[in-house]
């Protein structure tokens, strides 16, 4: 560790989510930094909506995005659960349980107008240069270069890979692993990313039948609509299995007419009591497939290489946990930084200094990443109806539990959401429930013998234990596959 002739920098790859999250809690910690985009706007209209549970609104008000965010939507208010008929199995307020839960419930909004927010938010927006594809990325000395493809060289003590599922970074790393210490990056490992799903997803404004503020799911054999309503518009996602699952680096290329062929083969399925999906499809903004990847990596770092958000964490999107869990790894790690560069006084970490909190935010986060993943997987199979148990689960389990109870059931996942520890969250909720991180070792080891069997097997696999409670009244044959 030596003295520093410049200050610590961090070149972050990707200006989508965690990107932009990325500059506004460095830029308000005071690291120096820069983010790479290879497109030429930050928020292009692609995708449909994203949307916010309380742990990942919570790191939004602490960097100033929130009050933008908040003034762009409508909260969320009734869940309409509905079987293969669009008929009405469940129509609850989960979401108002978790808003009085945490003082802020789920906030949805396109996800374009979202990133505009983020970028809105910058103290300073030049430290984002769009245009700019990265060709390479290496280590030289006690630095990291990028080479862009236009020719420009980027320096930096580390390098942060925000570029999304299909992260040039994340491959970079892999080969640099592997070249320090051979076989760290398993085949094995780099097929955690999963392919089992496609949607088609988009936009189209407000239709009679979906509500002005509220989410429906419709569950069928194989396949689960999902919309989320707001006074002026819709946001939809179809789900499909695909016929054959595929692992990383396979990926088929979503066309156009793949898309109008899924889009037909439901155009007469009911979303609501009145509506068909054909109808909504017709009135689109816009609409697209994609092909979705969930999974965790074990290994987040390499050097000075480091990941975050879909480089290392993908989900389904039914729970809609993507973007919070993207927010909340990149807040830990920001606040791993903030930390060292403080007690370091003046001198850059060292590569051992570095990998140290490298490692303690990865082992942070891959086992609730983990965890949150399987419920994500767990819940997408229950409404596309994977088993005769999973679809007794749907129709049956589901329906019979209040409102209350499935808001209660997300409140240890979302609670133990991590925020910045370097901003104050004052004025933020508050709720009934108190963060795990505001508690006092009085009031956690105070806590209720079931709260504390929740927190150490996890939410989802609490969930989990619930449904299988109801497994005797399933057929033999039935299991939950892995």
């Amino acid at each position: 560790m030596a003295e520093s002739k410049s200050p610590f920098r961090v070149v972050i790859i990707g200006a989508g989510v965690t990107g932009l999250v990325a500059s506004n809690c460095l830029q308000i910690a005071g690291i120096d930094h820069v983010v790479l985009e290879r497109r030429d706007n930050v928020a292009p209209p692609e995708g449909a909506s994203i949307g916010m549970y309380p742990h990942g609104a919570r790191v939004l008000h602490q960097i100033g995005a929130l009050k933008g965010v908040l003034a762009a939507c409508t909260a969320t208010d009734r869940w309409f659960y509905r079987g293969a008929e669009g008929e009405m199995l469940m129509n609850n307020g989960f979401f108002r349980h978790v808003e009085k839960n945490f003082g802020v419930g789920y906030i949805l909004l396109e996800r374009r107008e979202f990133l505009q927010i983020l970028y809105d938010s910058l103290p300073d927006k030049s430290y984002i240069k769009t245009g700019c594809g990265v060709k390479e990325v290496k280590h030289v000395g006690d630095q990291v270069q990028v080479t862009l493809y236009n020719g420009q060289v980027e320096t930096g003590d580390i390098v942060l890979g925000c570029d999304g599922a299909h992260s040039i970074v994340r491959s970079i790393m892999w080969e640099h692993a592997n070249r320090i210490t051979p076989g760290l990056i398993t085949a094995k490992e780099k097929a955690n990313y999963r392919t089992d799903w496609k949607a088609v997803i988009g936009v189209a404004p407000q239709m009679p039948g979906l509500g002005v503020q509220d989410m429906t799911s419709v569950s069928d054999k194989g396949k689960t609509f999902i919309a989320f309503s707001q006074p002026d518009r819709i946001y939809f996602f179809f789900i499909f299995r695909v016929d054959e699952p595929y692992t990383w680096p396979g990926r088929p290329n979503s066309k156009d007419a793949d898309r109008d062929a899924l889009v037909e083969s439901v155009a007469d399925h009911p979303i609501s009591d009145t509506l068909l999906f054909g109808e909504l499809w017709k009135k689109r903004f816009r609409g697209e497939l994609l092909y979705l990847e969930d999974g965790v990596y074990d290994h987040w770092h390499s050097g000075r290489i480091i990941l975050t958000g879909d480089a290392v964490h993908k989900f389904t999107p039914n729970m809609g946990f993507g973007g919070n869990c993207g927010i909340e790894s990149t807040a830990v790690l920001c606040n791993h930084l903030n930390r060292i560069l403080s007690e370091n006084k003046g001198r850059k970490p060292s590569q051992e200094q570095l990998s140290e909190i490298f490692e303690l935010y990865q082992n942070r986060q891959v086992p609730r990443m983990k965890e949150i993943s399987e419920l994500c997987r767990l819940v997408t199979k229950v409404q596309a109806w994977e088993t005769p148990y999973h679809k007794f689960v749907d129709t049956w389990v589901f329906p019979m539990q209040s409102d209350k109870e499935l808001a209660n059931q997300l409140t240890e996942i979302i609670r133990r959401g991590a925020k910045l520890d370097y901003v104050d969250d004052a004025g933020f909720g508050p709720g009934t429930v108190t963060w795990i991180d505001h508690e006092t070792e009085k009031v956690s080891q105070g806590s209720s013998i079931a709260s504390r069997i929740v927190r150490l097997v996890g939410a989802g696999a609490a969930i989990l234990a619930v449904l299988q409670g109801f497994r005797f009244f399933t057929f033999a044959s039935a299991s939950v596959a892995p």
